[in-house]
C-alpha cells in the first residue's frame, strides 16, 4: 500500500475582498535605516531548485545574519520593543534610539519575553542596544545552545513551567509583577495586541527589501511560502502581498512542523477560533507553538491561500540542500524549501503554478546544532523494525548499567503518526518514561481493537556487537534485523504501526489504536499508564515475538524481599555477632523445599520459584546485619500474592522458633503481575486463529507462553488480550535478530485481524 501523509489545505480562490490594511511602511523604514548596523539581507537565486521543479525562478531571502543575529527576528522584536518602551514612558513615536535608551535606564525598564529561541535573543539584543535589563523565559525543554546564545546577549535567562504557551502566560505575569516591566512578545492574546502588531509590522521590512531587489528583474511572485510558528511572521507576509495597495496578489502559503501544527490544525477545524494543540519534539524549535496568534487567526483563516505541514527529516533533508547552494540555514529557515518540494508533488495545480511561475522563501535563521532525526515517511515494516532499533530506549531500571528510557522512541512514534495525520497523544506519570497511543477513529458501530507494543529494550551492555546497528543482513540462510530490541519487541512494534497506518485508509467500522507503552520489561509502567489514563477498546493483539504462534494464556510473577536479620561485630567477636547472610542460608533451604509443592495448572503448567538477587555484608572482616533476598515467583491463576506471602511468613517463623538468632522482617511485595488464561471462545481468540491462518501460520493454535507480558494487565482491565508476534532469535542475549519474512507476515496478520474484528 501506499504511503499516507498528511495533505495540504489549499484554498484555490480565497473569499474576495481578502484584502488586508497595508503597513506604515515609511515608519518602520526610517526605523530600521536608523538602527546602528542595518544593511538588507541577500535575496538568493535557486536556480536548480527550479529547474528540477519546472518553473521560472526560486529565491530565498536569506536572514541568517540580521544585525549579527542568526534571524530576522530582530527586525520585529526591535520595532516591538521601541514601541512598548515608548507606549510605557509616555514618549512620542518619533522619539530617537539615543533618547529613548537615557529615558529607560532612568526609569528602570526591563524587558521581558518568553520564547523557543530566536524571538528571546532579539529581544536580549534589544536590551543590550539601550542598556537595560532583559529576562528571557524559557520552555525547560529548549537546548543549551539556544539558552546559552540568549544568556551571551547579557540576559537573564529564566526556565518556565511547561511548554511554549504556558511559558508565554508565566512571563505576562511576570512583566506585570516587576516594577518597570515592559512584555515584548510576539504571540497576541485578549488584552495584549498593540506590541505583537507592532512585531509583525516590524517583520514589513524584509518584504520591501524583496521589492527592491526583484524590481529590476520585472519579475511576480506567484507564491510565499511563509514558516508559521505561533503566526507573527506569516501574518506579516499575509498583511503584505494581500495589501490593499499592491495591484496583485501573490498566494501566500504557511509550513509548520507535523507535531506543532497549529495553524494547519485549526484551519482544518473550520472554527471561527483558532484550535490549540498540544505539540511534541521538533528540531524546529522556533515553530514549536501550539497556539496561533489572537490577532492574526480571522486573517489566517479568511486570506490564507493554504497550508502544509513537515516531517523533522524533510526540513534536515533542506538544510543540507540549502548547503550546497552556499545558504547556511537551520531547520526552520529550511522549512519553506520542504514544503515547496512537497506541494510541487501534490497541489502544483490547485496552486496554479507553472513554467512561468515565481516561488520566494524565506530562510529564517542561521545554521545551529541539531540532533540528526530519522525519516518518518517509511510505511514498510522492515524499514521501520530497522529505524526503531537504531534509537536507543534502554530502560533505565532495569539493570546497573545507564539506560536512556523511551523520550527518543517515543518521540519518533509521534512524529511517525502525526505525519500521516493519525490522532496522537503522549502520556507519561513518571519524566522520561513516554508512552504514545495513536488512534484511527472507525466510522462507526464496529469493535475497537487496541494493538499493545513495548517500546523499552533490555541493556545494551551484554550485547557483543554494535546493539543499535539495525544492518539487514542474513542470519541462518534467511533476512534478518539484527540489532538490541530488533526483535524484542521493535519488529512487532513497527508491524503495528503500520497495520495502523493501513486502516487510516481502510477505515473500519470501529477504531483502531496504537499504545507504544514505556517499561515493559520492568514494571509496565506504560501499560498501567495508559489504562489510569482512561484508554479502552473490546480487545488487544500484542505483537511480542511469539515465533508466529498464537499466546493466549502465560503465567503471571509475583517479586518479593525478605531481609534476614543479623548482629554486626567484628570478625573476632562469635560472641557478639550474628551472620545475617549464614542464616538467609537457611531460608532458602527451606524456601527451596518449598518450590517443589507450587502448584500446577492444566494450561501452563507449573508454577515457579528463583532467587534473583541477594545483597548482604559490608566487608570480610565483619559480620552481617542484614542480608536481603529478592525472589520471583511465576504463578497460575490459582496463586494469590497474600497466601504466597504467608507462606514465606511461615518458612520464616519456623526458623525463629527453632533458633533464636534467627531475625527477619516481614517479606515485603515489590511488583504482583497477573496470569493470563482465555478461553477460546473469545471472539478475539477467534478472530485472532483466523487471521494467522490466513495470512502467517496455517498451523497456528492457541498455547500458553513462557514469557510474561502485558496482555495480562490489559484482560484484568477488561480488554482480554492475545498475543502473536514475529520470528527470530537472541532474546535479551547477547546477540539479537528477527527475521523479515517474519514481520511481513505479522503485518499482515494485523491488517487481517483489523479487516475482521473491527468491522
Amino acid at each position: 500500500m501506499s504511503s499516507v501523509r498528511r495533505l495540504p489545505i489549499i484554498h484555490p480562490k480565497p473569499a474576495d475582498g481578502s484584502r488586508l490594511a497595508p503597513f506604515n511602511l515609511p515608519a518602520v523604514t526610517s526605523f530600521h535605516n536608523n538602527l546602528p548596523g542595518y544593511a538588507p539581507s541577500p535575496l538568493v537565486s535557486l536556480p536548480g531548485v527550479a529547474a528540477d521543479l519546472g518553473i521560472k525562478g526560486v529565491y530565498i531571502k536569506d536572514e541568517s545574519s540580521r544585525f549579527g543575529l542568526p534571524s530576522f527576528k530582530i527586525l520585529g522584536a526591535s520595532y516591538g520593543a521601541y514601541y512598548a518602551l515608548v507606549t510605557s514612558l509616555g514618549l512620542s513615536l518619533d522619539c530617537n534610539i539615543d533618547t529613548l535608551a537615557s529615558k529607560a535606564r532612568e526609569s528602570g525598564s526591563v524587558l521581558f519575553a518568553a520564547t523557543d529561541g530566536n524571538h528571546g535573543r532579539a529581544v536580549a539584543f534589544m536590551a543590550k542596544l539601550l542598556s537595560i535589563e532583559a529576562r528571557i523565559f524559557v520552555p525547560r525543554s529548549l537546548d543549551e545552545y539556544t539558552k546559552e546564545a540568549i544568556a551571551g546577549e547579557g540576559a537573564k535567562v529564566i526556565l518556565g513551567p511547561g511548554d511554549y504557551d504556558q511559558v508565554v502566560a508565566f512571563a505576562a505575569e511576570a512583566s506585570k509583577a516587576c516594577p518597570g516591566g515592559v512584555l515584548v512578545q510576539d504571540t497576541s492574546f485578549p488584552g495584549y495586541e498593540d506590541v505583537p502588531a507592532r512585531i509583525v509590522e516590524g517583520y514589513s521590512t524584509i518584504f520591501r527589501e524583496i521589492d527592491d531587489q526583484i524590481a529590476e528583474q520585472n519579475i511576480n511572485i506567484d507564491l510565499f511560502i511563509s514558516p508559521a510558528g505561533v503566526g507573527s511572521l506569516a501574518h506579516s507576509v499575509l498583511r503584505y502581498y494581500k495589501s490593499l495597495q499592491r495591484p496583485v496578489c501573490s498566494k501566500v502559503v504557511t509550513v509548520e512542523p507535523d507535531t506543532a501544527a497549529c495553524l494547519y490544525k485549526s484551519l482544518q477545524a473550520r472554527a471561527d477560533a483558532s484550535t490549540p494543540v498540544t505539540t511534541s519534539h521538533t528540531i524546529m524549535t522556533g515553530l514549536n507553538c501550539g497556539t496561533v496568534t489572537y490577532s492574526a487567526w480571522p486573517d489566517f483563516r479568511d486570506c490564507l491561500d493554504g497550508s502544509v505541514t513537515i516531517s523533522d527529516f524533510e526540513a534536515h533533508s533542506s538544510v543540507k540542500e540549502l548547503k550546497a547552494y552556499g545558504i547556511d540555514s537551520g531547520p526552520c529557515g529550511a522549512a519553506g524549501l520542504a514544503a515547496l518540494r512537497y506541494l510541487m508533488a501534490s497541489s502544483r495545480e490547485e496552486l496554479g503554478l507553472g513554467k512561468d511561475s515565481v516561488v520566494v522563501l524565506l530562510n529564517t535563521e542561521g545554521a545551529r546544532p541539531y540532533t540528526t532525526p530519522h525519516d518518518v515517511t517509511s510505511d514498510d515494516p522492515v524499514e521501520l523494525t530497522r529505524i526503531l532499533t537504531r534509537i536507543e530506549s534502554t530502560n533505565p531500571t532495569l539493570s546497573l548499567s545507564a539506560g536512556s528510557g523511551e523520550e527518543a522512541i517515543a518521540d519518533f512514534i509521534e512524529g511517525w503518526l502525526e505525519h500521516r495525520d493519525i490522532e496522537s497523544h503522549r502520556i507519561q506519570s513518571q519524566q522520561g518514561r513516554p508512552s504514545v497511543v495513536g488512534k484511527v477513529t472507525g466510522t462507526g458501530n464496529g469493535r475497537s481493537l487496541m494493538m499493545n507494543g513495548h517500546i523499552d529494550t533490555v541493556s545494551l551492555a551484554a550485547y557483543t556487537k554494535d546493539p543499535l546497528s539495525g544492518d539487514l543482513t542474513e542470519k541462518n540462510g534467511r533476512p534478518a534485523v539484527v540489532g538490541r530490541g530488533s526483535l524484542d519487541m521493535k519488529a512487532g512494534t513497527a508491524a503495528a504501526m503500520v497495520a495502523l497506518a493501513h486502516a487510516k485508509k481502510s477505515q473500519p467500522r470501529g477504531s483502531v489504536l496504537l499504545a507504544a507503552v514505556a517499561d515493559e520489561e520492568d514494571t509496565s509502567i506504560g501499560t498501567v499508564d495508559i489504562l489510569e489514563a482512561g484508554w479502552r477498546a473490546d480487545a488487544a493483539v500484542i505483537p511480542e515475538p511469539t515465533m508466529l504462534q498464537l499466546g493466549t494464556s502465560h503465567r503471571g510473577f509475583l517479586w518479593f524481599e525478605v531481609e534476614i536479620l543479623g548482629t554486626a561485630a567484628h570478625g573476632s567477636r562469635p560472641d557478639l555477632g550474628v551472620d545475617a547472610i549464614m542464616n538467609a542460608g537457611l531460608f532458602l533451604s527451606s524456601l527451596k523445599e518449598y518450590t517443589n509443592r507450587l502448584p500446577i495448572d492444566d494450561v501452563l503448567g507449573p508454577a515457579s520459584a528463583h532467587c534473583g538477587l541477594i545483597e548482604g555484608g559490608e566487608e570480610l572482616s565483619s559480620y552481617p546485619a542484614s542480608c536481603k533476598v529478592k525472589i520471583e515467583f511465576r504463578t497460575v491463576p490459582a496463586q494469590r500474592a497474600e497466601q504466597i506471602q504467608d507462606d514465606l511468613v511461615s518458612i520464616l517463623e519456623k526458623h525463629s522458633k527453632t533458633d533464636a538468632s534467627f531475625r527477619f522482617q516481614p517479606p515485603k511485595l515489590l511488583v504482583e503481575r497477573p496470569a493470563l488464561k482465555l478461553s477460546s471462545s473469545e471472539p478475539i481468540v477467534k478472530a485472532a486463529i483466523s487471521a494467522a491462518k490466513s495470512t502467517a501460520n496455517p498451523l497456528v493454535e492457541p498455547q500458553a507462553l513462557s514469557f510474561w507480558c502485558d496482555a495480562a494487565l490489559l484482560t484484568e482491565a477488561g480488554i482480554p488480550a492475545v498475543v502473536f508476534g514475529p520470528e527470530g532469535e537472541g532474546l535479551h542475549a547477547k546477540e539479537e535478530w528477527v527475521y523479515v519474512e517474519s514481520i511481513h507476515k505479522t503485518t499482515a496478520m494485523l491488517d487481517n485481524l483489523i479487516s475482521d474484528f473491527c468491522q
